[in-house]
């Protein structure tokens, strides 16, 4: 299985649209997952169009409509992988800390996060924790970037720079 992962667009706020890059790759994904903060819900109906299965959370960016479409966590299974997916919030260097403890009797084997836009893939402890960057602004980044995953018979996890 093949997932795009996408956060902290901010549309129209830092970019007119998403990336055409990442429109093109979400064509032949399997599913796509927003990390939060879209800012408009054009954004989630775009992505919606562009690809069969789309999953996401809510930001602490996102209008109300978001918030009332998306939950703040979620946990999505894929092939007996439990992945943690939420967008994060407060100062980026507690994130892992914050994460780790909004997950910490879900089980989960990936959290998948936003927020910092900043692209991180690691394993702590027994998690792998993927933060795809942010598709649209580089105010935290000298690049933009996207994410993806490839769940067979392990997660792998990927940063891609546009």
């Amino acid at each position: 299985m093949r997932i795009v992962v996408i956060s902290d667009t901010h549309i129209p706020e830092r970019a007119a649209d998403i990336p055409e890059a990442i429109l093109e790759i979400l064509k032949s994904a399997d599913m796509a997952i927003h990390v939060g903060d879209f800012t408009s819900s054009t954004v989630l109906n775009k992505l919606k169009s562009a690809c069969k299965v789309i999953k996401g959370v809510s930001g602490n960016m996102d209008p109300k409509e978001i918030r009332e479409e998306l939950p703040e966590k979620d946990i999505i299974v894929v092939k007996n992988y439990r992945i943690g997916v939420m967008h994060g919030h407060g100062a980026p260097d507690r994130l892992i800390g914050m994460l780790s403890e909004a997950f910490k009797d879900d089980g989960v084997d990936m959290i998948i996060f936003g927020h910092s836009h900043r692209g991180f893939n690691e394993k702590i402890g027994k998690i792998l924790f993927f933060n795809p960057g942010s598709a649209t602004d580089k105010i935290f980044s000298p690049y933009n970037s996207y994410g993806i995953i490839e769940i067979n018979d392990k997660i792998e996890a990927s940063i891609i720079r546009i």
